[in-house]
């Protein structure tokens, strides 16, 4: 019965450890891993770097955001369209 509960926990760990690795958190901590292992880059390049997964995030955001307005605008303009003025159906 042992067995089956270890299998099970083990199981269960792999997964939730994939999602861990591949989480920000993961990722944050490999990066610092690797800047421990080998120096890491100077102060003003992490720092850089910082600043340029920020933009990258922002616009990222901003483009979700543009999508969105533009769907909605689609959806105002067809609110708007004249009824009288009915497409051909064949």
């Amino acid at each position: 019965m042992w067995v089956l509960a270890v299998i099970l926990i083990v199981a269960l760990l792999i997964p939730v450890a994939a999602i861990l690795v591949d989480s920000p958190l993961g990722k944050s901590v490999a990066r610092r891993m690797e800047g421990r292992v080998d120096g890491g880059p100077a102060p003003e390049v992490r720092d850089m770097q910082r600043r340029v997964e920020l933009m990258e995030t922002e616009i990222e955001d901003l483009n979700r955001t543009i999508a969105g307005m533009r769907e909605e605008l689609q959806f105002v303009q067809r609110l708007l369209e004249d009824p009288r003025r009915k497409k051909p159906t064949s």
